[in-house]
């Protein structure tokens, strides 16, 4: 294999998670949806507040890896709903499909692009900064998800 080939594989293993923690699947999988909006122990977010956020930041640093014309959003109000939960269980479906389908066209991209050369419209960043950026970010608050997990008493260990 040659060394480009490696590094891609090791990065899809790091944005699909599950390696050294709980992967954004394990951390969703069977969660009640009454329990969407719980904010036990007055932490600041609940689960549903942290996947929106998650699903904003990774679909805002994959359009801007591939789009000149992409506008972020205001840091750091856009980036997080201000709803606790879900309107209904629709709108949660569709964030988690949101948050799949992205992260699969991200796969595509690293696979497809250079992940070396300067984003042109960017201040210095590469494909490869936003995927490991994209694995750090998911990863930080997937721990948080399963700490709300925890103390709501709905881990699986």
């Amino acid at each position: 294999m040659e060394h480009k080939e490696i590094l891609i594989a090791e990065l899809k293993k790091l944005l699909n998670g599950g390696i050294a923690h709980a992967s954004f699947q394990d951390a969703i999988s069977g969660l009640p949806f009454h329990l969407l909006g719980a904010k036990p122990y007055n932490l600041p977010y609940s689960i549903w507040q942290l996947v929106e956020h998650i699903r904003i930041a990774q679909w805002d640093m994959f359009e801007f890896s591939k789009d000149v014309n992409h506008k972020s959003p205001e840091w750091p109000d856009d980036y997080w709903p201000k709803e606790t939960a879900p309107k209904n269980e629709q709108e949660w479906e569709d964030s988690l499909k949101q948050i799949n389908d992205d992260l699969a066209a991200f796969i595509n991209l690293i696979e497809s692009e250079d992940l070396f050369e300067k984003i042109p419209h960017g201040s210095g960043q590469n494909i490869l900064r936003e995927a490991l950026q994209i694995a750090d970010h998911n990863a930080y608050h997937i721990a948080e998800i399963v700490v709300i997990r925890r103390l709501l008493g709905v881990w699986k260990n």
